[in-house]
């Protein structure tokens, strides 16, 4: 992960419509040099927030939102019902992911949610806050993961994609304000 500058936090905040809330860092950069996945703490105003890992450019966004409309999270679950080896490593994706959340958690935010009767659904969930492994809440949740860390949906959904960047002049990737990269 890197680490943050002034022109990441602004750029991101551009990207999503809103300031980022918990943003540790960039956690994957496309090939113009600006955010695509962000990575964020588990915890948010004392409650727990379960995704580490938040999809940011607009070009995957769009991207993936037409990929789930043409049915592809049911396609995924299809694939986890069919292939036992696919499952496996997708739970495997799960688990690693819920141990990176909970190695982020600080005393304090532990003992926080642990007071709320809130630690073990975080400790325990996986990508998302996913209970049932076999199901796909989201792809752009496994898309930011494979960005950042090892995902077997997340590398088969920018797999489908025609690239995995904008073009430079595209309108969906000018940040208002930015510099070019």
């Amino acid at each position: 992960m890197e680490p943050l500058t002034l022109d990441d936090e602004r750029i991101i905040a551009s990207q999503l419509g809103r300031p980022p809330r918990s943003l540790l860092g960039v956690a994957h950069r496309c090939s113009h040099g600006y955010p695509q996945a962000i990575q964020v703490y588990p915890v948010i105003d004392g409650a727990p927030f379960p995704t580490l890992f938040w999809l940011t450019c607009p070009f995957l966004v769009q991207a993936i939102d037409r990929l789930e409309a043409d049915g592809w999270v049911k396609r995924m679950e299809g694939l986890l019902s069919q292939d036992s080896c696919f499952a496996h490593s997708v739970e495997e994706a799960h688990l690693r992911y819920a141990a990176e959340r909970a190695a982020l958690l600080s005393p304090e935010d532990r003992a926080l949610l642990e007071g709320r009767g809130m630690l073990k659904g975080l400790l325990e969930k996986g990508i998302g806050g996913t209970a049932d492994f076999r199901r796909v809440k989201c792809l752009h949740l496994h898309a930011a993961h494979a960005l950042a860390r090892e995902n077997p949906i997340g590398a088969r959904v920018l797999g489908l994609l025609e690239r995995s960047s904008c073009q430079p002049g595209e309108t969906i990737c000018q940040i208002p304000g930015s510099r070019d990269r």
